[in-house]
């Protein structure tokens, strides 16, 4: 696997979990006084687990 790749999976996994957490714990974010909602750091971290997943499986070919 090579460095970039193996790097860029390690990261987008790290943010969905990151996200999960937030999920789980329900931890507050508020952006320019507008707070997010629970359930975009769920899409969040099914899109990045997705995108680790498949430049992982991509890597392994």
């Amino acid at each position: 696997m090579k460095p970039f790749t193996s790097l860029a999976c390690l990261l987008l996994a790290a943010i969905a979990l990151l996200q999960l957490t937030r999920l789980v714990l329900g931890w507050d974010i508020v952006v320019n006084g507008y707070a997010v909602p629970l359930w975009a750091s769920g899409v969040a971290a099914l899109l990045t687990g997705g995108l680790s997943v498949a430049a992982w499986r991509e890597s392994r070919r």
